[in-house]
């Protein structure tokens, strides 16, 4: 991967520098009746877009309906540009997006990893992460972890993941196996707060996914709408008990919400999705002014733990 102009970070053990901000795909998916249609033409220019404004990291699924097959369309012969990451553990089957249900046998975690490289016209994954918030003990019985070490053997997969939350990830990362996790995290859903820099300290590479859509509601996205970790109620809570809006000084909520995000100290890279070209960009903007100020970072914590303590954990 070349030089891309934006701030970066080595993604834990696996020595690469990845970009602070990721692309997340799920909004490409398509497949689905409640997904929101996003036409071949803006997929590609969305895509290129991603790789233009010098994001590297490009995180997808087999669950994301069409967004593997876009991927391979669009960007595939860009393919020296990012780092790819996928998802194993999906059920295999002809249906873009799968059922939605998962399945941790060796079978079908390789099946699932050749899968997404014939859709994505490349030759390795650099990165393969289990899905579906997958419990050691499955892993271990079914051969999954075995199953994915072989394929990096093979040349197909570069490093071995996991998209993971409470209760699992403390026995995930005591493993000693995976060189990253997918972890959800922002303002408003700070439970992994403390297992995000755990797993920093083992030596595995941190993804943060819901940094910005777990956070405040945009212009188009009300808070019954959001993609929150919590209830509606306690987000308007939080939010408000806070005085959040105190902090804003001209930012939108979430441009303050996605450098909140940022401001964690053991983050490796921040993946957000999106299906315009438009709000990409202002996530950038957001990303070039860095992580919050020291002291308004330290106040919003401050003011958060207070909130919850009123409103009740």
């Amino acid at each position: 991967m070349t030089d891309t102009g934006l701030p970066t970070r080595i993604l834990g053990r696996t020595g690469m520098a990845v970009t602070r901000l990721g692309y997340g795909s799920v909004e490409l998916r398509n497949a689905r009746p409640e997904a929101r249609r996003v036409t071949d033409t803006v997929a590609g220019e969305l895509l290129n877009a991603v790789l233009d404004e010098g994001i590297n990291f490009v995180d997808t699924s087999p669950d994301y309906g069409l967004a593997e097959k876009m991927i391979g369309r669009f960007i595939a012969h860009r393919r020296s540009e990012y780092f790819l990451a996928s998802k194993a553990g999906c059920r295999v089957t002809d249906e873009p997006g799968g059922d939605g249900r998962h399945s941790y046998t060796r079978a079908n975690v390789v099946a699932g990893v050749e899968q997404s490289l014939q859709r994505m016209r490349t030759d390795y994954l650099d990165l393969v992460q289990f899905h579906g918030r997958p419990v050691l003990a499955e892993l271990i019985e079914g051969g999954a972890i075995e199953a994915l070490q072989d394929l990096q053997r093979a040349g197909k997969v570069r490093f071995i993941g996991a998209s993971a939350m409470l209760p699992d990830l403390p026995d995930l990362i005591a493993t000693g196996v995976f060189d990253e996790f997918q972890i959800p995290y922002s303002l408003l859903d700070r439970v992994h707060e403390g297992v995000i820099s755990g797993a920093a300290r083992a030596g595995a590479g941190t993804v943060i996914r819901g940094g910005a859509a777990r956070g405040a509601p945009s212009d188009e996205k009300q808070w019954v709408d959001a993609s929150l970790g919590v209830s509606e109620e306690r987000a308007r809570g939080l939010w408000e008990h806070a005085s959040l809006d105190d902090l804003l000084d001209g930012a939108s909520r979430m441009a303050f919400t996605l450098r909140f995000t940022l401001s964690h100290p053991d983050l490796d890279t921040a993946i957000v999705g999106t299906s315009r070209v438009e709000h990409l960009r202002d996530n950038l903007a957001s990303l070039r002014q860095g992580p919050l100020p020291a002291d308004v970072y330290a106040e919003a914590l401050r003011r958060l733990d207070e909130a919850a303590a009123r409103i009740g954990q």
